[in-house]
């Protein structure tokens, strides 16, 4: 059963960091998942410290992924119209058939938004779209980091216990 958990938590990990980069997935809970399921074999004492600090990470890193793109927008001037179609962009990204619309939505998003807002400020608005692109790929840098680093914590604690695998 110990190698069956150890090998459900691995693969765990790998979709984990998969899915931070495919927006469908979500990655640092994935992981996460790998890690509690690492602290499931019975003979691994478990950190109930470890598992709500590395918990409350992947939380907030899950919560900061849909924020992030939309603070970009705003810090590179956008308006709220551009930060609305930031937000409905990254949807219809994830759910539209069009190859990479998870890059191409927020940005088309915030475009469009900044052009309903006024139509005449183009390059205001293509900078509140670019701010926004920056944004989504400062949030994925920072969940495949995230997701990475639980990956490295897993290999630590398997290490720490491998007397028990042998």
């Amino acid at each position: 059963m110990e190698y069956f958990l150890l090998f459900i938590g691995f693969c765990l990990m790998l979709v984990g960091i998969a899915g931070s980069l495919l927006p469908a997935l979500p990655g640092p809970p994935l992981s996460w998942l790998g890690l509690l399921l690492l602290y499931f074999c019975p003979t691994i004492e478990t950190n109930y410290w470890l598992l709500g600090i590395t918990l409350m990470i992947a939380i907030i890193i899950g919560i900061l992924d849909y924020v992030i793109p939309a603070q970009g927008t705003k810090y590179f001037g956008g308006s709220s119209y551009g930060i609305w179609g930031t937000n409905i962009g990254l949807i219809v990204g994830l759910i539209a058939p069009i190859p990479f619309g998870f890059l191409l939505g927020p940005f088309l998003g915030a475009f469009i938004g900044e052009l309903i807002y006024n139509s005449n400020e183009k390059e205001r608005a293509l900078k509140a779209a670019l701010g926004s692109f920056i944004g989504f790929v400062a949030g994925t840098f920072m969940k495949v980091f995230v997701c990475v680093l639980f990956l490295i914590l897993f290999m630590i604690i398997v290490w720490q216990n491998k007397s028990i695998w042998i």
